[in-house]
Formats: structure tokens, C-alpha cells, sequence
């Protein structure tokens, strides 16, 4: 500012002797500048717009050419209001009033700017996975707050008001507050952890410390919703979330999910012939994945049988019960087809006759 008036009363006296004519100058020359300010963003966005396929950058464009020329022309006003002289008592009260328009205008702009990138970045979560639509309308307010806060900021700096009180009784307030909504804090900044880590997504198969299994149906700020395989919906703090161990059935490579059922033989079982059967029975159900490939495991001698496990696959976790109870009948028909016998535990008690005492 400072370098601008001195090139003003270097060159205006070449023009004019008189204040006021200089000051209709000043204020010609700031309207001319604003509206080609104006004229030089439109262009950068019209050519902007051909290049790229982004929207924001279209966006910002368009919204910067107001408060731009509305900068350039205060500045001017100014400019023009000092170089008359006619109020110059009065121009700290001048220069207070053109700041806060110039405040209010720049607020709009920053709100619409601040607004539509955080829409579009909930609109495509490969950007930013914290910001969703269930999500936005809180990133939204934090945005508005920290926003108004500053413009506030400025407009108390630009009428001399001290802010350091302000500012101290905030930080108590905030203070007071965070003890107060501790338990809702440790909730919201856990689910945004959540939210940014994704260590599950709303249709995954979770299983919880505490034994609760289900399908993921919400992710809030707050709380995580599951739905339990008996349709029971479970809604769970973010801060307990956060804080114990998740078995996510769905994540990995792939969704699919594999199946133990666990079967004994009698000693002296044909070990081919229980595998072969096994392995039948997997195939004759249309739910079992045929890739990968079913597969049987003999696994341990035990007090009445042979141990063996056949292991497969589904397309979801979901199907583990249904799955289950079909292989398990299907196991048992087969092993009485072929004569496989499934032992049962059997004790033998020996009874003696104790003498009688003479």
C-alpha cells in the first residue's frame, strides 16, 4: 500500500495539481483495474476450463472474480478518499468500514470455495476416504467455524479491538467443553480414524473381541452398526471400535471365505476312501467354490477316531451357516453310503464282586 501511494504522488502531479481531480483519477484507475482483474480470471478460466477436466479449478475461478474486483476497488476507494482530503479525520473510521466489506466479501468466497471442494471430494472417495456423505455435513461445520472464526479475526484487527481476551476465554471454554464431551470426543475422533484407516467398510463380516459377528450396515461418526446373522442390530461406540481387535471375514484378496468342518473315522477307515468321500460331498453342493479347489487335511490320532478336516470355500461369509449345515448332512449321507463309520466316544466299566468281610 505504502509503495502504491508514492507512485500516486510521484505521477499525479504530472497530471493535476488539484486533490480532487487526482482523487477522481485514483478512483477511475481502480475501477478500470478491478474490471480488468475481472476480465484477465475469466479468461485464465475459460482456458482453464478447456484443459483440464477437474471442476474445482473452474469453480475457484469463478467465484474469485467478484471479491477480486471488489479488493481492487475498495483499495482505490481509499486511495481516492485520502488523496481528496476532504475527511481526513475520519479516515481510520474509513479505512475500518472498506475492511470489513472487503471481509464479508472474501467470506463468501472462501464458504463457496470451502463448501463445493469438500463435496467433491466425498463424491470420489479414491481422494480423500475420510470425507464420505454421511461425513460431510460434519467437515462441513468445521469448516464454516474455522472460517468465521478467522474472518471475525480480521474484522476485530481492522477496528483495533483486542483479541487476546477473546482468544483466552475461548481456549477456557474449549477447555470446560472437552472435559465435559470427553466420552462424545473420544467417539467422533476414533470414528474418523476409522473412517481414514478403513480397517472394515460398510458390508464387511466383522467379528469383535466380545464375540459379536455381522455384517457392517453404517460407519458414523459417532457409532458402528453391525447386523447379526439372527437380524439383530448392534450399534457399537467408535471409541470401543477403536480400541479392540476386529477379525474382518471380507478384507483380504478376496471375499471369499473357507469353511472347516471337522469329521472323525473309526480306527482301520480306508484314509483314500475318507478323502475321496470328503471331497464328493464338497463337490455335490452348487455354493462350494470350485476355485480354489476343496481339499481334506488328516490332522491328528485321536482318542477314539481319525481326525480329518475338509477344508472350502464360499463366494461370502454370509453363506457359512447355510454352507455348513449342508456339507455337515452331506458328509454324513456319503460316509453311509460307503460305509464309513463315525465313532463315538465309548467307555467299557469292568464290575467286581468285592468279598464280603468275615
Amino acid at each position: 500500500m505504502e509503495w502504491l501511494q508514492q507512485q500516486l504522488q510521484t505521477y499525479l502531479p504530472l497530471i493535476s495539481e488539484n486533490n480532487l481531480i487526482q482523487a477522481s483519477l485514483i478512483f477511475l484507475f481502480a475501477a478500470i483495474a478491478s474490471k480488468i482483474a475481472r476480465a484477465i480470471i475469466e479468461r485464465i478460466h475459460v482456458h482453464a476450463a478447456g484443459r483440464t477436466a477437474n471442476p474445482l479449478d473452474d469453480h475457484l475461478f469463478a467465484i474469485l472474480q467478484r471479491p477480486v474486483g471488489v479488493s481492487i476497488l475498495l483499495i482505490g476507494t481509499y486511495l481516492a478518499l485520502l488523496k481528496s482530503q476532504l475527511i481526513v479525520d475520519q479516515m481510520p473510521l474509513v479505512e475500518s468500514v472498506l475492511v470489513t466489506i472487503a471481509v464479508f466479501y472474501w467470506l463468501r468466497c472462501v464458504l463457496d470455495g470451502a463448501r463445493f471442494s469438500l463435496r467433491l471430494l466425498s463424491g470420489d472417495e479414491s481422494r480423500l476416504k475420510v470425507v464420505q456423505s454421511h461425513t460431510l455435513p460434519l467437515f462441513e461445520n468445521v469448516a464454516v467455524i474455522i472460517i468465521y472464526g478467522a474472518a471475525i479475526y480480521f474484522i476485530f484487527v481492522a477496528w483495533d479491538i483486542d483479541v487476546s481476551a477473546w482468544i483466552a476465554s475461548a481456549g477456557i471454554l474449549g477447555l470446560a467443553l472437552s472435559f465435559a464431551a470427553k466420552d462424545t470426543l473420544a467417539n467422533l475422533f476414533a470414528g474418523v480414524f476409522i473412517l481414514a484407516d478403513t480397517p472394515y467398510k460398510i458390508g464387511d463380516f466383522i467379528v469383535l473381541d466380545s464375540g459379536e459377528r455381522g455384517k457392517v450396515t453404517h460407519i458414523g461418526i459417532r457409532s458402528t452398526r453391525i447386523l447379526t446373522r439372527n437380524d439383530v442390530e448392534v450399534t457399537i461406540p467408535n471409541a470401543i471400535m477403536g480400541n479392540t481387535k476386529i477379525i474382518n471375514e471380507t478384507a483380504g484378496p478376496s471375499s471369499k471365505y473357507r469353511i472347516r468342518v471337522q469329521i472323525g473315522v473309526a480306527y482301520g477307515s480306508d484314509i483314500p476312501k475318507v478323502r475321496a468321500a470328503l471331497l464328493k460331498a464338497a463337490s455335490s453342493i452348487e455354493t462350494v467354490e470350485a476355485d480354489p479347489a476343496a481339499r481334506v487335511r488328516f490332522r491328528t490320532f485321536g482318542d477314539s477316531s481319525l481326525n480329518f478336516e475338509l477344508l472350502c470355500w464360499v463366494a461370502e461369509p454370509v453363506l457359512r451357516g447355510q454352507v455348513s449345515d449342508l456339507l455337515n448332512e452331506e458328509v454324513y449321507n456319503e460316509f453311509n453310503r460307503q460305509g464309513i463309520e463315525i465313532p463315538f466316544p465309548q467307555r467299557d466299566v469292568n464290575l467286581r464282586q468285592i468279598p464280603p468281610k468275615e
